[in-house]
């Protein structure tokens, strides 16, 4: 595992600020894009029965927000590490390995919300957020490899993913 290096300069300091700024923005753009596109504001789901678990309407956008920062975040310092992580016998150092996964599971993350919301299938949506979670899981693992900070931020997204889903099986239970 190695870390970001310490940094020495202003303009090392000025790069990982931008870096880090530009990881936020980038994920909390792309998170938030399909919920923009096709959310909760539709009378297909505000007719459908809500399970007891269900949070209050305006929490999701809330705990969204957050955890994009906070993968934003972690990416960021993924980006930034030295690339010292160990090379596999690809050829493919452990941080390159960790960014993919990180772009994997972003497809899973966007893609939940057009299964769920725009395509209206409860079921859709459960099978992309079943295979969201190893996703997320596996994108710990490697971000572990490199920073470990890194992999603690996304530890909150992998329990909001786990709470999701069991709500998104309710939602489709009950309906």
């Amino acid at each position: 595992m190695t870390e970001t290096p310490t940094l020495g300069s202003d303009r090392d300091g000025r790069r990982t600020a931008l870096t880090v700024v530009a990881g936020i923005v980038l994920v909390n753009v792309v998170g938030a894009a399909p919920a923009v596109l096709s959310g909760p504001g539709s009378a297909w789901f505000r007719a459908l029965a809500k399970p007891a678990i269900y949070p209050p309407p305006w929490l999701f956008g809330v705990v969204w927000t957050l955890l994009f920062t906070l993968m934003g975040t972690a990416v960021a310092l993924v980006w930034l590490a030295d690339g010292r992580g160990g090379e596999q016998r690809t050829g493919w150092s452990a941080r390159r390995v960790a960014l993919a996964l990180f772009a994997g599971q972003m497809v899973l993350n966007v893609a939940w919300t057009p299964a769920f919301f725009a395509a209206e299938n409860l079921l859709a949506g459960l099978v992309v957020i079943v295979a969201l979670w190893p996703a997320v899981l596996a994108t710990i693992l490697a971000f572990d490899r490199v920073d470990r900070r890194a992999a603690l931020l996304l530890v909150p997204y992998l329990a909001w993913v786990t709470f999701a889903a069991v709500l998104n099986y309710q939602f489709w239970r009950l309906n």
